[in-house]
């Protein structure tokens, strides 16, 4: 008898990551994208090369922060339930990605920025804006695949964008 597993036949790997999309969890998306705008707002005035430097702030910091919510599912409270296999890991590593997935559209929109004709200011106020409207975004994406009700939907996107706001106020009061 082998010790290797059979690999599943496609219908079934389909049929996972189908399941995978369904329980799909988007609140990473919601503090991912709290974060990007944060990262925007902290970034101030950067060096030589701003958007660039902006770009990889965001980027990186969303990478930086999805490993940081995968070792804490990893050794956090599921250690104590069962020990970490590659499956688990990988489990938990797809459901945390949209943290890193936030930081994308406003590390594009600074990429594009200059398409735009914006200067450097320009570029950062458009990655907050970008990452405001993907916190409200991702929010409503949680709320409905939840299954909550339209009233419930627009409570979460007005918490959201309220919360967006703050930030952008943040960025007001510290004149960057």
């Amino acid at each position: 008898m082998s010790s290797r597993r059979a690999t599943p036949a496609p219908a079934t790997r389909g049929k996972r990551r189908a399941e995978c999309r369904g329980s799909a969890d988007y609140t990473g998306g919601v503090y991912g994208s709290m974060l990007a705008a944060s990262v925007v707002i902290g970034a101030g005035s950067l060096g030589s090369f701003p958007r660039t430097e902006l770009v990889v702030l965001l980027l990186l910091t969303g990478v930086v922060f999805w490993i940081a919510h995968v070792h804490a599912q990893l050794f956090g409270a599921r250690l104590a339930q069962q020990a970490p296999d590659r499956h688990l890991v990988m489990r938990v590593c797809r459901g945390e990605w949209p943290v890193v997935k936030a930081a994308v559209p406003p590390a594009a929109a600074v990429a594009v920025s200059p398409l735009l004709g914006l200067d450097a200011r320009g570029a950062g106020w458009l990655a907050l804006c970008v990452a405001v409207a993907g916190q409200v975004g991702w929010s409503v994406a949680a709320a409905r695949r939840a299954g909550a009700s339209p009233r419930l939907m627009a409570v979460t996107a007005s918490v959201n964008l309220l919360l967006g706001l703050l930030i952008i106020a943040f960025k007001i009061v510290l004149k960057h």
